[in-house]
């Protein structure tokens, strides 16, 4: 029986892997400027991997919210506001996350950004919003990224139409621990949950491998990422490795990031600053006058977006043309800019562009020639100088450009989420090892402490493996601080102080004072649990006191013998006041953790009067939890629970108006469409004459004009319900005109199949004589009848049809013929489907068949009760040849795997 359930357990097994899943996760490149989403999703008829397009159709969305009127405005309709009100259309959200009120200020400023913004409490930048009763409201930058990311997970879910919560995101590598938290803190108040956050190049690295085999040699690749905003070098190592699977060697690829090295103030957008210094100062001298078109804010959002688009043409010609009407004071600029010139410009980006590349060779040791390819992605490597200095430096005539360079992050990034999710599997397997960005340390501090190797101690190395897991301990009484540092010699951008996270950890002098009075066989001294996620994120998950005390105690002596006594093994009580203190010591325990009580059962043997003890030294150790209470400082503080609930709560209250925003729109556009699309069939076509009268006309076309005139004058600011209501309406009139019209053409058609299918009936029913002589004969005379009855129906409808007005509702319409048919139809399949009877045995036949089965029976029963019965007279058992006898039971199949 047991090999039999084995046998069901897998087949369970193989048929529920057999079953396509119909979850989906997604994955978000998060950029400065733009952001890509990308679906997996295994539900049957749609691409497993693909990118998520926007309202517009395109592959990739801006990165921005705006607030105008009172109206959140997300992607594409935030970009067509930018240039009218750039105070209001909020950009490089990103680019601010763990930043400083005065260096987000800084930021914003040289970006000609004319946002409003204060300090908050944290000392990061919140931005002053008017909503469209004039109140301000003020939101910080996590609230402002959480919106675009909520957009961004409503893309997935419109895409793969179901509901996709799980997602992996994108983050560039000299993100550290403050815009990683940061990050997550954004998603999780947009009700996404963040699987993990991925090294852009490791999503880059992703997908360049999952096509490639490496068993037959391993390969360094360099991914060189310039983008919007920032530029790094990555140094991948791809290999394969041999393991077992189903019993059989298989070749697994994988990969190991060995360094990175960036700058994170080189990316397109410092070529198109340049760009728009230039432009700027061109069109005040065109002025003059004193003017400065930098003071004016709708000015600069003009220039930059049309900066933007120079700089794509420059890309793919030698000059390039400019051209802004009313770009201030309603004065046209137009100019233009030679290839040449623009490198002039950039002269100093050239050299700097170089260096991400060559600290990622310095340090690795390797050779130009020891690369195997630069993969170049980001939207800036697109630029032909820098394309031209690259070849110069890595000695090539072509560079490798195997990856999409827009696409290549979100898509290995889509990978990457499928292999962390529950719900989905993909059969190609890649490896992926990837590190911390940063070294980090930990430090200590508390009464009594000394600053020494014990009290600051490198907890995680650079490009230490994600995730892990650490542990240190130090021999100490007291309540004492934990701070987690970067290693001094390399910060993330903008970062002052090293510490980025602080704990509060209290409780051991509690315990130390509990416990000193006891024998202590070692100093106390506590231990602290560090964890490195996914995301790269370091924190202190866990804190415990460990005290360890020896005494003496009363045993049973072991190996007495006593006579006609029973003996039991005194209890041995811990004291402990502590709920959640645990303990650990010598004495004997089961498996499961539970003391062993086997001593203390009676046991008979020789009788003695009074139990034979001993004393013993015994260790016991108490871990005691401490607490660990978060105290830290800044942008990257962790946010209380109250602002967490209100955050929510506005994102929430604001989704609901873009819903019914987007529901009045579709419905506004529901009417429109309805009162173009209906007038124009009333006044063209012909047909609409035979069903309707000329006054019934009239006054339709009047009333469609009536709720026109209103659509476009009071109808502007209507809400969903007043055009639910005005199309309502509109349909009440015209669906009896619009049904008589379908029935024009759809009634014939109908009748056609219904005087065509008793015909075919008639050959059904000779085949039947013919090839099913068994069928009964009441059955086939039912659907002959009813054939009949349906001809006569037909026939009777017909007549009144062209007695009525072509104006009235129809005497019957195609639906009734139609369901007359299929329910004929349906009768004569039942009539067909029933079987050929089985043919009868004749009594003679019978009996002898009886008596041989009888006589056949009564000879085998001897024969088989002597083989099944055994020398004690029981049955069902067969003897081994070593005298154990085991279960009589029939053989099961073998069970198999079956890939």
């Amino acid at each position: 029986m047991r090999l039999l359930r084995l046998w069901l357990l897998l087949l369970i097994m193989i048929v529920l892997n057999s079953i396509p899943s119909e979850s989906a996760v997604s994955s978000i490149d998060l950029g400065s400027d733009w952001l890509k989403v990308a679906v997996v999703n295994l539900k049957p008829g749609q691409t497993p991997i693909s990118i998520a397009i926007n309202e517009m159709s395109k592959r990739k969305t801006p990165a921005l919210v705006a607030f105008q009127s009172g109206t959140r405005l997300l992607g594409e309709e935030a970009a067509g506001i930018t240039a009218r009100y750039p105070d209001k259309v909020y950009s490089h959200l990103r680019d601010m996350l763990g930043k400083t009120y005065d260096q987000v200020k800084e930021f914003l400023d040289a970006m000609y950004l004319p946002f409003d913004v204060v300090e908050d409490s944290r000392g990061a930048v919140a931005f002053r919003i008017e909503d469209e009763s004039g109140n301000v409201g003020l939101y910080s930058v996590e609230e402002l990224l959480g919106m675009i990311l909520g957009f961004a997970g409503d893309l997935a879910e419109f895409h793969s139409k179901v509901v996709v919560k799980d997602t992996v995101v994108s983050v560039p590598a000299y993100f550290g621990q403050a815009e990683r938290r940061a990050l997550v803190q954004a998603a999780q108040l947009a009700g996404i949950n963040v699987l993990a956050l991925i090294n852009e190049h490791s999503g880059a690295a992703l997908q360049y491998g999952i096509d490639k085999d490496f068993s037959n040699g391993s390969r360094y690749v360099v991914f060189y990422d310039m983008g919007a905003s920032s530029t790094y070098a990555a140094l991948v190592y791809f290999s394969a490795y041999n393991a077992k699977e189903f019993g059989k060697t298989v070749s697994v690829n994988q990969f190991q990031v060995k360094d990175v090295r960036w700058d994170p103030e080189l990316g397109g957008r410092s070529m198109e600053s340049r760009l728009v210094e230039f432009f700027a100062d061109e069109f005040n001298k065109q002025v003059g006058s004193g003017i400065d078109v930098r003071k004016s804010p709708k000015a600069m959002a003009k220039l930059k977006k049309q900066v933007k688009r120079t700089k794509e043409i420059l890309s793919a010609n030698t000059m390039a043309p400019i051209s802004v009407e009313s770009l201030y004071d309603d004065r046209d600029f137009r100019s233009s800019i030679t290839r040449e010139k623009f490198e002039e410009l950039c002269g100093d980006l050239w050299d700097r562009s170089l260096v991400p590349i060559k600290e990622v060779l310095k340090h690795s040791g390797l050779k130009v020639d020891e690369i195997y390819a630069v993969e170049l992605i980001g939207g800036a490597t697109r630029v032909p100088k820098l394309q031209a200095k690259l070849q110069e430096f890595l000695g090539k005539n072509e560079l490798d450009k195997h990856l999409d360079a827009d696409e290549a992050i979100v898509l290995g990034s889509s990978l990457h989420a499928a292999n962390l999710s529950d719900g989905i599997k993909l059969n190609r397997k890649l490896g992926m090892v990837d590190g911390s960005s940063y070294g980090l340390v930990v430090e200590l501090d508390g009464s009594d402490l000394q600053k020494d190797e014990s009290t600051r101690q490198l907890l995680v190395p650079r490009m230490k493996k994600l995730p892990s897991k650490m542990f240190r301990s130090i021999i100490h009484k007291k309540d004492f601080e934990v701070s987690l540092a970067y290693e001094s010699d390399l910060l993330p951008p903008s970062v002052t102080s090293p510490i980025f996270a602080q704990y509060a950890v209290s409780g051991l002098t509690d315990a130390s004072e509990k416990y000193s009075s006891r024998n202590l066989s070692s100093p106390i001294k506590a231990n602290l649990h560090f964890s490195l996620s996914k995301s790269g994120i370091l924190s202190l998950d866990r804190a415990d006191a460990v005290i360890e005390i020896s005494e003496w105690v009363e045993v049973p002596k072991k190996n007495l013998t006593v006579e006609n006594t029973t003996t039991t093994s005194p209890n041995i009580t811990l004291e402990s006041d502590t709920k959640n203190t645990t303990e650990e010591s010598d004495v004997n325990l089961n498996s499961d953790g539970v003391t062993d009580n086997s001593s203390n059962n009676n046991v008979e043997g020789p009788s003695t009067t009074e139990p034979v003890t001993e004393k013993k030294l015994k260790k016991r150790t108490f871990r005691v939890p401490l607490k660990i209470v978060e105290k830290t400082v800044g942008p990257g503080m962790p946010p209380s629970k109250e602002y967490l609930a209100e955050a929510k709560r506005k994102l929430e209250e604001l989704n609901k108006k873009d819903a019914e925003r987007r529901r009045t729109a579709e419905l506004k556009n529901n009417l429109e469409g309805y009162i173009y699309s209906t007038k124009e069939k009333l006044e063209t076509s012909e047909e609409f004459e035979k069903i309707s009268t000329a006054d019934e006309r009239k006054s339709f076309i009047e009333k469609l004009d009536e709720v026109q005139e209103w659509l476009y004058t009071d109808g502007e600011d209507a809400t969903a319900k007043e055009f639910e209501e005005r199309l309502d309406s509109l349909k009440a009139i015209g669906d009896p005109i619009f049904f008589r019209y379908k029935e024009l053409s759809a009634r014939p058609k109908s009748i056609e199949l219904a005087r065509k299918y008793p015909g075919e009936l008639q050959q059904i029913v000779k085949g039947w004589e013919t090839k099913k002589p068994w069928l009964p004969k009441d059955r086939v005379d039912e659907v002959v009848g009813d054939a009949d009855k349906l001809k006569s129906w037909l026939d009777k409808k017909e007549a009144e049809q062209k007695k009525a007005s072509g104006f009235s509702t129809p005497v019957f319409t195609s639906e009734e013929v139609y369901l007359k048919v299929f329910s004929l139809q349906e009768k004569v399949a039942s009539v067909n489907r029933i079987p050929k009877p089985k043919p009868k045995k004749n009594e003679s036949e019978t009996s002898s068949d009886k008596t041989s089965s009888a006589d056949s029976t009564s000879g085998e029963t001897p024969e088989k009760e002597k083989q099944t019965t055994d020398s004690n007279g029981s049955a069902d058992e067969k003897i081994n040849p070593d005298g154990s006898t085991v279960e009589d039971v029939n053989p099961e199949p073998e069970a198999r795997d079956e890939l």
